[in-house]
């Protein structure tokens, strides 16, 4: 998001692998929030519904201006950078708007924005990344069916690909979120992860049954009696992240205990950043806050080719025909408009123009 996905591939050889973790847990995949939903079935409290977090864009900028201004040039460089809820015009359509969600419970961002609520209300037809969602049922089972894209079944736990020490240190991790290392010592470290990188808030409202945003707009559509329909299943997103190394997940696990509790302050910032429609600001963010490495530019560039720009052509493509009928609201993660190989842009080599709504 901090470039334009056709150059964003440097940037990302230089960022910690947090970051790649970040924008899948928050942006892009649907599977991990309702992963978090199930593991979240302890009893939560009073302060645990309470966000701590800060922003850590405002310290940065106070305490590092012209770390600051590097940022926000390198953020206003991105294309279709700036907004979350864009127009889509064909000739002799009914206009269609598209959303970036961000896959989180905060009530911040379930309220939608005034016109993109009277859009979604006023729509014929609804687009999110899956349909699934609607039913847990069948969210279960897309868990169930590929159970070697989630799960270990050779006999590995996570215990032997961790050392003692990170060992502790995840068991204390799960531990503050009420999640028994026990109950995911099969489970391969993305999945781990996703309990792991969310701050205790967003745990415990899952916990209550607080659906996520685009859970929200999917329930909603169906309570007006509009049609859904997804672009992806959930089998496909998780054969997404299953394609990548496990070596390179574990090193994600790692840097994302290393963060403890500033996690909830990143969260923060991108909720921030995200109703603020500073979406191009997000990956210049993360940059200030995790380590830089310039000995994996494979890794990265092989987490944006299949969870990135693999993602946005197949959501593209199976949404254009849905908006050739006119009067469709479409929501998919932020991270997947901005940028040359976004949505945005290959909307509209598709034939749509597409605009910002402010």
């Amino acid at each position: 998001m901090t470039t334009s996905i056709g150059r964003r591939t440097s940037f990302l050889a230089a960022s910690g692998n947090l970051l790649l973790w970040l924008i899948a847990a928050f942006h892009m995949l649907l599977l991990a929030a309702l992963f978090i939903a199930l593991l979240a079935a302890r009893p939560a409290s009073a302060e645990d519904g309470a966000c701590t977090g800060r922003n850590l864009m405002i310290d940065l900028q106070q305490s590092d201006p012209t770390r600051y201004a590097e940022a926000v040039k390198e953020a206003e460089a991105v294309p279709n950078g700036e907004g979350i809820f864009w127009k889509i015009e064909k000739a002799g359509l009914a206009p269609s708007w598209l959303l970036g969600s961000m896959h989180v419970t905060d009530p911040r961002v379930l309220a939608l924005p005034p016109r993109a609520q009277a859009a979604h209300d006023a729509a014929d037809t609804i687009i999110i990344e899956s349909d699934e969602i609607l039913d847990e049922r069948k969210a279960t089972a897309a868990l169930l069916a590929r159970p070697e894209l989630t799960m270990f079944t050779d006999g590995t736990t996570i215990d032997k690909l961790l050392s003692a020490e990170d060992y502790k240190r995840l068991e204390a991790g799960l531990k503050q979120r009420g999640i028994p290392l026990s109950a995911v010592s099969r489970m391969r470290p993305w999945m781990i992860s996703s309990a792991v990188a969310l701050p205790a808030c967003e745990l415990a409202r899952k916990a209550k049954g607080v659906q996520f945003l685009d859970q929200k707009i999917a329930t909603d559509a169906v309570a007006q009696g509009k049609q859904v329909k997804g672009l992806e299943t959930l089998a496909e997103q998780i054969q997404a992240m299953a394609d990548l190394p496990v070596e390179f997940h574990m090193k994600s696990l790692i840097e994302t205990l290393e963060l403890g509790d500033k996690m909830s302050d990143v969260v923060e910032t991108m909720t921030d950043l995200y109703l603020s429609g500073d979406i191009g600001m997000t990956m210049p963010m993360l940059k200030t806050v995790t380590p830089t490495n310039e000995d994996e530019a494979g890794d990265y560039a092989a987490f944006e080719q299949r969870v990135i720009l693999d993602r946005n052509k197949v959501m593209a493509e199976r949404a254009a025909p849905i908006l050739d009928g006119g009067n469709v609201f479409m929501a998919v993660g932020a991270l997947h408009l901005p940028g040359q190989g976004g949505v945005i842009e290959l909307l509209r080599k598709k034939g749509f123009t597409v605009t910002v709504v402010n």
